[in-house]
């Protein structure tokens, strides 16, 4: 598999854990990656799975970005997985989240 499908996958899955923590505070925020790491461990073949589980982290910058009325930054970080189980790859992504008025 293709670094580039990787590497959308991988955003999705911080992104993703941004809206819906967004949508479940009923805040309204904009948000985009500013910068990005990626680490390769073996070829990618067949499905691959991302997960991020820094679901408190992104609470708390939400939270964070409201209180100061500022922007906030944080790294999200997702590794992917083969269907054997065997890490594949790892993305970081720096997020930043700023809450709308």
């Amino acid at each position: 598999m293709f670094w580039a499908v990787q590497g959308m996958a991988a955003e999705l899955s911080t992104g993703a854990l941004i809206m819906h923590a967004l949508h479940g505070s009923n805040t309204k925020a904009s948000m985009l990656v500013i910068e990005n790491k990626a680490r390769f461990s073996k070829k990618a073949v067949g499905r691959i799975n991302f997960s991020c589980n820094q679901g408190e982290a992104v609470l708390n910058a939400i939270h964070a970005a409201k209180e100061a009325n500022a922007p906030q930054q944080l790294w999200l970080h997702a590794n992917g997985y083969d269907e054997a189980g065997e890490e594949v790859s790892s993305f970081s992504f720096l997020w930043t989240i700023k809450v709308k008025n």
